[in-house]
This record gives structure tokens, sequence and C-alpha cells, in this order.
């Protein structure tokens, strides 16, 4: 029995004796809600704010971010501020078409989830570079502007959820694994 049955088995075991069975079904339908909650949601935000990509107030809105960052800046030497916006809306639908892959493929799942963990953290950097995100007048306090600072913050909790999504479907390609191998 590996350490992370064993630390299920005693937790249900713990939630069982204080909740009784019917906590317990309702905690585990609750968590399977969740799971699937936190990754349709991601997927949703995903094509909606890549959608948004493809119009030229969206790519006005983000040039500024694009054109600080140290990582993406050089992609307005080579594509047009509308353009570059289009390819990053056609990459945000894929990653978010790959999310939505999971009962077809946890590969692709896997694949997709990663990359919006990228997708995120390289947002995240823009808190960082961006000109007018940290707040002066906070009396020391450490205050984010309400654009870009808090505009850019949300991204902390995207990237938990990726990296969730991430770590749920690498489990399931290592399970489906070694089951493959244990009956083989």
């Amino acid at each position: 029995m590996s350490a992370t049955t064993l630390d299920r088995t005693i937790n249900k075991q713990h939630l069982d004796r204080r909740t009784g069975p019917v906590g317990l079904h309702l905690a585990h339908g609750l968590e399977a809600l969740g799971r699937q909650a936190v990754r349709y949601s991601l997927v949703l935000v995903l094509v909606w704010i890549g959608g948004m990509k493809f119009t030229g107030y969206e790519a006005e809105g983000i040039s500024a971010f694009v054109a600080n960052s140290p990582l993406m800046s050089w992609a307005y030497s080579v594509f047009s501020i509308r353009s570059f916006s289009a390819l990053l809306g056609v990459t945000e639908i894929a990653v978010a078409l790959m999310i939505a892959a999971r009962p077809l493929s946890a590969r692709a799942a896997l694949l997709g989830s990663a990359a919006a963990a990228g997708m995120f953290a390289t947002t995240l950097s823009f808190l960082l570079t961006t000109p007018g995100v940290w707040e002066a007048s906070a009396g020391g306090f450490p205050a984010l502007s309400v654009v870009p600072g808090q505009f850019l913050v949300k991204d902390l909790v995207l990237l938990g959820a990726a990296v969730w999504l991430c770590g749920q479907d690498l489990s399931a390609l290592t399970t489906d694994a070694s089951e493959q191998q244990h009956h083989n």
C-alpha cells in the first residue's frame, strides 16, 4: 500500500467516524463536483479570454503588458499588435480544448493544464514588469493598483487551478500505466 493510499484510507476513516456514511457520501460528491467545476470553469475562462483576443479592444488592452515584458516584448518586432493578440487567442482556445478533452485523453489534458500553468505564470510576471502595478500611496503596505495590479493578481488562482489539474491528469496517466503493467 502506498503512502498516498494509506493517507486516504486514514482520512476516510476519520471522516466516516465524524460524519457517518451520509456525510462521507456528501463529501465525496462535493469533491467530485468541485473537480469538475475547477476544470470546466478554467476551460470557460480560457475560451472567453482567448476569444476576446481577436478584438481590437483586447489587443490594445494587453499591448502594454507585452511591450513591457522581457519575456514577450520581442513579439511586437515579429507580429503586429492585432496578429500577436490573435495568436495568443488561438493558443488559449487550444489549451482550453485540451483541458476539456480529459474524458477522452488524460495525456491531452495534462499537456493543456501544463500549458495553462505556463501561461498564467507568464501573466503573473507582468506584476514585476508593468508600470503602475504597485500603489505608492498605501502607507508602506505593498498595495496593488486596481488596474493593472488587481487585474493581474487574479491569475494566482488560475495558476493554482492549472497546477492542480496538471497533478490530477498526471496522476491519472500514472495510475493507468501502473494498472496496465499489473494486468500484463
